[in-house]
């Protein structure tokens, strides 16, 4: 895999911040749970800082680093967390610094080689190493073939290629650390139809849509899924599985 950056967000960061959803407080507490110190955290390829935030519970320091400056310029704000623009595969942390590096939904899109050898260059002997991403959204059975159709049919040629890790929910990614059992984990959130749509809008497929047929593909989806949803305004529920990949340095 080429090492230059494969920017697919900083077009939309504001949207990317406000559009994709948090992590359950669970996570966090159980990423805790691996690590012998709890004195500094880097979450690479941080984009708003998401990961980040959920961090801070368990950690002194938080360092947040993503290769794009408009994704890091739209950061949530914590007084334990210091972000810098740096690629994942070339921290510039010292060596052994960190009791845990974390890659949330990003993991994808690294040169793999080059960031594993850099992992495990910072992280201290003992530490962990956990990335993650989170597959499609279920929310209910009269809705989901709607999203699925959307999904596969009408942006499907447009996913990167790098969203096969996605789809196989990282067990082929190539992890270079002495694995770790890792329990189910769901994220959930309530939101109305347009906060889905928002989400759906931050897709790197809708993104390429968008440029390669000079067309937005959304209004289409807004119209099949209100018939779907109801009451616009009612929030329903939303779940992603979580799929993780944790290891030992």
């Amino acid at each position: 895999m080429s090492g230059a950056f494969k920017d697919h967000f900083s077009g939309h960061a504001a949207d990317y911040a406000s559009f994709r959803p948090d992590y359950p407080p669970a996570l966090f507490a159980w990423l805790a749970t691996l690590t012998p110190g709890h004195e500094i955290a880097l979450d690479c390829a941080t984009g708003n800082g998401q990961a980040a935030i959920g961090l801070t519970a368990h950690y002194r320091l938080v360092v947040a680093s993503d290769a794009s400056a408009r994704q890091v310029s739209n950061h949530r704000v914590h007084e334990r967390i210091f972000y810098l623009v740096a690629p994942a595969e070339r921290s510039p942390l010292k060596n052994a610094s960190c009791d845990l590096l974390t890659v949330a939904q990003a993991a994808h899109w690294f040169d793999h080689e080059r960031f594993n050898a850099d992992a495990r260059r910072v992280v201290k002997s003992g530490g962990a190493v956990v990335v993650w991403t989170y597959d499609r959204v279920e929310t209910a059975a009269h809705i989901d073939p709607i999203i699925d159709h959307f999904y596969r049919d009408v942006v499907g040629s447009y996913w990167p290629p790098e969203r096969r890790w996605v789809e196989d929910q990282y067990r082929s990614l190539p992890f270079a650390f002495e694995e770790i059992a890792t329990p189910p984990m769901w994220l959930e959130m309530r939101w109305t139809l347009e906060q889905y749509l928002g989400y759906v809008g931050t897709w790197s497929a809708v993104q390429r849509y968008r440029k390669a047929q000079g067309s937005d593909p959304l209004p289409a989806l807004r119209s099949d899924l209100a018939r779907a949803w109801g009451v616009a305004e009612e929030a329903r529920l939303m779940r992603w599985p979580l799929c993780m990949r944790a290891g030992r340095v």
